[in-house]
């Protein structure tokens, strides 16, 4: 058998770590080397000012350049926030409607007369007057924080409707859970009402324009007026087992000329005979009708109205959610 021999050493093809260690034979650049390194450097450092500058907005592009097109020049944001402008155009008109209602009623009243001004604080129609005001006010802060991007309108007027849509659920919840009584609690108001006619104007006003616009009397009947004072038949004036003006069937006399006392004695008289003078059911029954018949008209109504309100809150968000990301992007880019 042969015996195969190996060398001692394998020749090397790179000098150990060791050597280059110990070396100390300085290194020489080559000729012409340091001009060359001069004008590449040159050439490096008017490179980078020469795209430096541009550096920062064109990375800026490269990452929010998709992002910034997509939110600042979005058709579908720009139908969504002149949407909002229309939905607070809306409740801007409903808020001088009820504005327009309080003035109306007290107007009615003769409230600013010289001998009334003094007791018009405690009026309840300055109320609606400021139901009015507030909510155009608030719709106006709307509108206007949606066409000027205005972030602080734009969160006050997402908060004040969010709490008008809370209030607005709450007010159902308890009517719903409530409803077995509120007929009762009518019939106590109005009573109460019929009681205080003589005494307090407003709510003399207020039974008036029930009583005329449901063409009614009294609560549950025209013999209802018994409680009070003045309308008794115990009474010792003219108006004793009488009724109101707002009573009667046609209290106008010869079409023109308001008779208040078309109502006087009509309790004397048989059912027979008085209906042909007044109304003799009462005005809770009135109500009643009237709810059944506009019932499916009021549901639609506040379904439409709080759908409005709820969409609104969501477009609001969208929008500040628009806005706040384009001033980001335009401040990355500045």
């Amino acid at each position: 058998m042969r015996s195969c021999s190996v060398p001692g050493r394998f020749p090397r093809l790179w000098p150990r770590r060791i050597d280059a260690q110990h070396e100390s034979s300085p290194l020489l650049p080559k000729a012409g080397s340091a001009k060359e390194g001069a004008a590449e450097l040159a050439s490096v450092s008017s490179d980078f000012h020469r795209t430096g500058s541009n550096y920062g907005q064109k990375g800026s592009e490269v990452l929010f350049g998709g992002t910034r097109r997509r939110y600042s020049f979005s058709l579908i944001d720009y139908l969504l926030k002149y949407f909002l402008v229309l939905c607070t155009l809306l409740f801007t008109v409903l808020g001088l409607l009820v504005l327009g209602l309080g003035m109306w009623g007290l107007i009615s009243k003769e409230s600013f007369a010289r001998e009334k001004i003094g007791s018009i604080g405690t009026d309840p129609m300055l109320a609606l007057l400021a139901l009015g005001l507030l909510l155009a006010l608030l719709c106006l802060s709307g509108c206007v924080g949606a066409l000027r991007d205005n972030c602080c309108l734009l969160r006050l007027f997402s908060a004040l409707v969010l709490a008008l849509v809370a209030a607005e659920v709450l007010a159902a919840i308890l009517a719903y859970g409530l409803r077995a009584q509120i007929g009762t609690y009518l019939r106590a108001g109005m009573i109460a009402a019929m009681t205080r006619y003589q005494d307090d104007l407003d709510l003399r006003f207020i039974t008036d324009e029930i009583q005329t616009s449901l063409q009614c009397c009294g609560a549950d009947t025209y013999r209802d007026w018994e409680v009070n004072v003045y309308y008794n038949c115990s009474a010792p004036g003219v108006l004793a087992c009488g009724v109101p003006a707002t009573c009667c069937v046609d209290p106008l006399e010869n079409g023109t000329v308001w008779n208040s006392q078309c109502g006087v004695g009509a309790r004397l008289l048989d059912e027979f005979s008085a209906q042909s003078v007044i109304f003799l059911g009462g005005c809770l029954g009135g109500i009643s009708r009237w709810i059944e018949q506009h019932q499916n008209l009021m549901g639609t109504v506040a379904l439409v109205v709080l759908g409005v309100q709820i969409l609104t809150l969501f477009i609001t968000s969208r929008l500040l959610d628009s806005i706040q990301w384009r001033r980001l992007v335009y401040s990355m880019e500045s």
